[in-house]
């Protein structure tokens, strides 16, 4: 949206500097992102500066959506499917004219259309930003009413009589409703911001579940006869095999939605009801967050900065699935990328696209494992590798040797806590000598979500969760009560909580004598560091997540 004369504005409002605009331009250079972006990751400006500089700039109000309530009667003005297309939102109607917040309120097309569509004598239009324009437009509009309609316009007998007219499910998976049903379940889950999407078949219906910010949601209910159709529809755009129902199979799925650049892997797997399928969402247009972004704190943002620098050594990050663990090994990759470097990785599967570095997939069909992988990376003179995770004993043994031949390397392991990664490498057959010259960091981490800003408030735990804290010191305690922002959740967004163990010269000694990682894990404490819990207690004391929350995903420990 911001062109170099809105820039150029930009430092003559003296909203920025010349020298963050130099700043903002080497940041574009190392990862590709667009001046404005920049601006916005390095801290120097908001979305809301740059739409009130360009509104300034052309001549048309500024309008903030974020606390702006829209009566019902004028969404109705203006039909969903027009303004998706304009990026348009009906505010408020006086007589015979109705003002519209755009993306960009210069489009007189726009202009004309809806006014032509809405029959109205005259469109004053206003600027906002993207988000606050789409936020309007999920909320205001949606598709979980048209959901529920379709599946009751798909009856039974009229699907009935489709099949009969059909050759089979493929031909009737290719009929409207049915492609509608599938994109619109697809649409949800993204504007959403679901990680997956679940189609569980039941005894007498099929259940749709999101999975928002690590946890399961309940969003449909679809009727039993449409079963067979629905997963047809997704095992063929997923080119995946409909006749086969008994086996478990895996496909993959390409979508733009919106701009976005989507990568769906699907995985069918038969139960007792039916074929039960999971759709992983990839987004590989989203933009990959800085070290200081993803929650890490003063001191451990500090150490982490200094030990990716270093010209050799092992890097863990450790956790279970759904962690982070990825976004944190891109964060410190993208961190470390220059021209002056050679970044080479094997990924299952590469979930974003990186600039300036080599990125690779696992295909075990095709005899790509992650040891061979890595075996020919190392032939490819890299200075900095990325293995996805080490499985295995003979994956190890070769990142070991990178790491002692000048390689830096990245990996992950699949642990509790940063100690135990250590003797998880003893338990894979990796010799202890050999763990404790080449490892130099392991960063253990789980994700936790974010109260909702806008019905934070502040609230007393149950007796049973203060009594098991044993806290020394009053904190005070918040949670978000649920409102139409975060529908209802109390929750946007997650960040990541952490502990951070570094190789001591003692820990080493440790390790070559095969210490158990609770007496591994008492000497980095009394070297300094933090465990997962107290950082997530931390963000409790800081108002950032619930004390509930840091239990939930700290309790396995």
């Amino acid at each position: 949206m911001v062109h170099k004369s809105n820039v150029e504005l930009l430092v003559e409002k003296r909203i920025i500097t010349k020298d963050q605009l130099d700043k903002a331009k080497e940041e574009v250079n190392k990862t590709g992102l667009p001046i404005e972006k920049a601006l916005e990751k390095l801290g120097f400006i908001s979305e809301i500066d740059i739409a009130q500089t360009i509104a300034d700039s052309i001549g048309v109000p500024f309008m903030n959506l974020n606390d702006y309530l829209i009566d019902a009667e004028v969404i109705k003005l203006v039909p969903e499917a027009l303004a998706k297309k304009w990026r348009a939102v009906p505010l408020f109607k006086i007589g015979d004219s109705l003002t519209v917040a755009m993306q960009d309120p210069l489009d007189v097309a726009a202009i004309d259309e809806l006014r032509s569509k809405t029959k109205m004598g005259s469109i004053d239009p206003v600027l906002s930003t993207q988000e606050m324009i789409q936020n309007v437009l999920d909320q205001s509009y949606g598709t979980l009413g048209s959901i529920k309609d379709l599946t009751n316009e798909l009856t039974q007998e009229k699907l009935g009589q489709k099949l009969k007219g059909a050759k089979g499910l493929g031909e009737i998976s290719e009929e409207a409703p049915v492609i509608k049903l599938v994109n619109m379940i697809i649409m949800e889950a993204v504007k959403d911001k679901a990680s997956d999407i679940h189609i569980e078949p039941e005894e007498d219906m099929v259940r749709v579940r999101y999975r928002i910010d690590g946890i399961l949601h309940e969003t449909h209910e679809v009727p039993k006869h449409l079963q067979s159709v629905l997963a047809s529809r997704i095992k063929i755009m997923a080119k995946m095999d409909i006749a086969e129902t008994r086996n478990p199979q895996d496909g993959r799925i390409q979508l733009k939605i919106e701009s976005k650049s989507l990568d769906l892997r699907v995985s069918s797997f038969p139960t007792v009801y039916g074929e039960n399928l999971v759709l992983r969402i990839l987004d590989k247009t989203s933009v990959i967050l800085g070290l200081s972004d993803l929650g890490l704190s003063e001191k451990e943002l500090k150490d982490f900065n200094k030990i990716i620098q270093r010209p050799n050594g092992i890097i863990l990050v450790t956790g279970p699935t759904g962690s982070g663990k990825t976004t944190t090994l891109y964060s410190a990759l993208s961190t470390v990328n220059s021209m002056e470097k050679n970044i080479i990785t094997i990924e299952d599967p590469v979930e974003y696209e990186l600039p300036l570095i080599r990125q690779t997939q696992v295909n075990t069909k095709a005899g790509l494992t992650f040891a061979v992988g890595l075996r020919s990376i190392l032939r490819q003179d890299p200075d900095i590798i990325m293995v996805g995770e080490i499985r295995d004993k003979e994956t190890a043994e070769i990142a070991i040797q990178a790491s002692l031949t000048g390689h830096l390397v990245f990996s992950t392991l699949h642990t509790n806590d940063a100690a135990s990664s250590l003797t998880r490498l003893f338990d894979m057959g990796v010799e202890s000598f050999l763990t404790s010259t080449s490892v130099i960091a392991i960063l253990a981490q789980r994700l936790v979500r974010i109260i909702c800003p806008d019905c934070k408030e502040k609230y007393t735990p149950s007796s049973e969760v203060l009594k098991d804290l044993n806290l020394k010191e009053k904190i005070d305690f918040y949670r978000g009560k649920g409102c139409a922002k975060c529908k209802q959740r109390g929750f946007v967004g997650r960040k990541g909580v952490f502990e951070l163990l570094l190789m001591s010269d003692e820990i080493k000694n440790m390790v070559v004598a095969k210490s158990s990682s609770g007496e591994i894990k008492k000497k980095a404490l009394s070297n300094g560091m933090t465990t997962l819990f107290d950082d997530g207690l931390e963000k409790v004391r800081k108002g950032i997540t619930t004390i509930e929350e840091v239990l939930r995903v700290t309790e396995e420990i």
